[in-house]
């Protein structure tokens, strides 16, 4: 059973990308924070969530995708039993 993506078990969930945006928005925030910090450790954890950032987007774009493509073969999920995989 998926926690926090939609799935036959949690119809209720999130998209992927949806769950990827709100984390990436966290991190903004929480790296607006420490932008003026000028402490070395300050500076690479600032250095380090950028380059999670870069990811996260890569991560957005490729689910993303993968959307599309179900939803273009499949049309748009509209009931409890997935597009595809095994139920």
């Amino acid at each position: 059973m998926t926690h926090f993506l939609s799935s036959d078990a949690n119809p209720e969930g999130h998209k992927l990308e949806d769950v990827l945006k709100k984390i990436r928005n966290d991190i903004i925030y929480r790296a607006t924070k420490i932008m003026d910090d000028n402490k070395p450790e300050a500076q690479h954890v600032l250095n380090n969530n950028l380059k999670i950032l870069n990811y996260l987007s890569q991560s957005i774009e490729l689910a993303e995708n993968s959307t599309e493509i179900l939803d273009k073969s499949f049309g748009h999920k509209s009931s409890s039993s997935p597009r595809i995989g095994k139920v």
